[in-house]
């Protein structure tokens, strides 16, 4: 049941990265325990329950009034027992329900605190709302996104919510974790997805030191600037995607396109781009995209269909490593990365608010007495 089979990790209920990270370590098998609101309200309960969100999958659920002494004392019985907790509140908001880092560590000296915000914990903008394109903005990610002489495209919620927020708190998390089980000693988790974001951008940031990037959109290596990296539409209005940088992946797509014409010998003059991409674009548009994947794909020509996500789903190579499953009806990605030995399993669906009240307190071994009481005292 994975590499985390029997770590016990506290998710406080929230939206994007930080239910996505805790999904991710119920994927790797880790017990998570998502505390949701009592009142079953909060944006959580939109979708909890329902055999859709897919973020929720592989977890449980308990109902907690975090706005009461006995709410909070329910949450520390539990954080006495964790080894991860997981939160995504603004800055300062755990401390003043009385479930900050220090009174966990308190309660539990090994607990890693992972803390999942957009500006970060500290920082002028630290109390600031905002949401992924915000926070993605701020690093010169969105900036580089986008076509000539465009505007800058927000690419989905990947690069701030998911890639640089749920990814780095969960790498985070799991390396407090090692640490902790050598030192005996917990900590806090501070990711930011303006940390994360930036981090992503090492390798451009790179680039541009080089000489070998630049601020304008659509003109470089690897944002669509050249003829050999980008996208292309085909006769039937659907599109490709070419990737050959190398000079023998080059030509041989050269080679399967019969690009004959020696303006594409000088493969790496940016000058010359512009007209090979229109070139290029006109030989797409010859044959359909299946035409094209009957020549190209497979080979090293660096091609691939661009695909919806239900066309993904139907993929050969898709369906030949199970990438997308479906699961009580609902199609959704498997679980990420794989394991030799300690393989992950999919979990049950997404708990109903509270669903499993009766049986994480038990399961996490808090006295009988303790539980009756916080029921008769209404905090669960």
């Amino acid at each position: 049941m994975g590499p985390l089979k029997g770590v016990r990790i506290l998710e406080f209920a929230g939206i994007g990265p930080g239910p996505f990270c805790g999904m991710l370590l119920a994927d790797l098998g880790a017990d998570v325990i998502r505390i949701d609101r009592k009142s079953g309200g909060g944006l959580s309960a939109a979708t909890a329950g329902s055999k859709a969100d897919i973020t929720g999958r592989g977890k449980r659920s308990i109902a907690v009034d975090l706005k009461t002494a006995e709410g909070v004392e329910a949450c520390l019985h539990l954080i006495a027992r964790a080894v991860a907790l997981i939160e995504g509140f603004r800055p300062g908001v755990m401390e003043r329900l009385g479930l900050g880092p220090d009174t966990a560590l308190e309660h539990n000296a090994k607990l890693v605190y992972g803390r999942m915000t957009g500006w970060g914990q500290t920082g002028p903008l630290a109390n600031a709302a905002g949401h992924d394109i915000n926070y993605i903005a701020l690093t010169g990610a969105l900036h580089a996104i986008g076509g000539p002489g465009g505007k800058p495209t927000p690419p989905l919620n990947l690069v701030g919510d998911f890639g640089g927020g749920a990814l780095y708190l969960a790498l985070g998390v799991a390396a407090a974790l090692f640490e902790a089980a050598r030192s005996g000693k917990g900590q806090v988790v501070d990711a930011a997805m303006t940390d994360g974001a930036s981090s992503l951008m090492t390798v451009f940031h790179m680039f541009q030191a080089l000489g070998q990037w630049s601020d304008k959109r659509g003109a470089n290596l690897l944002d669509g600037g050249a003829h050999f990296y980008d996208t292309y539409e085909t006769a039937d209005g659907k599109y490709v995607a070419v990737g050959a940088i190398e000079p023998q992946f080059y030509a041989l797509l050269r080679d399967k396109l019969g690009l004959a014409d020696s303006a594409y010998d000088a493969q790496m003059n940016p000058q010359g781009w512009p007209d090979l991409k229109q070139k290029l674009a006109a030989v797409f548009a010859t044959k359909t995209r299946d035409a094209w994947c009957e020549i190209l794909e497979g080979t090293d020509a660096c091609f691939a269909p661009v695909l919806t996500m239900a066309e993904a789903a139907g993929h050969p190579h898709n369906r030949a490593r199970e990438t997308l499953i479906e699961r009580d009806g609902v199609r959704q990605p498997n679980a990420a990365p794989r394991f030799s030995r300690t393989a992950c399993e999919i979990g049950l669906p997404s708990p109903a608010v509270g669903a499993d009240n009766d049986t994480v307190f038990e399961d996490w071994s808090v006295d009988p007495g303790a539980i009756a009481s916080l029921k008769d005292r209404g905090a669960i």
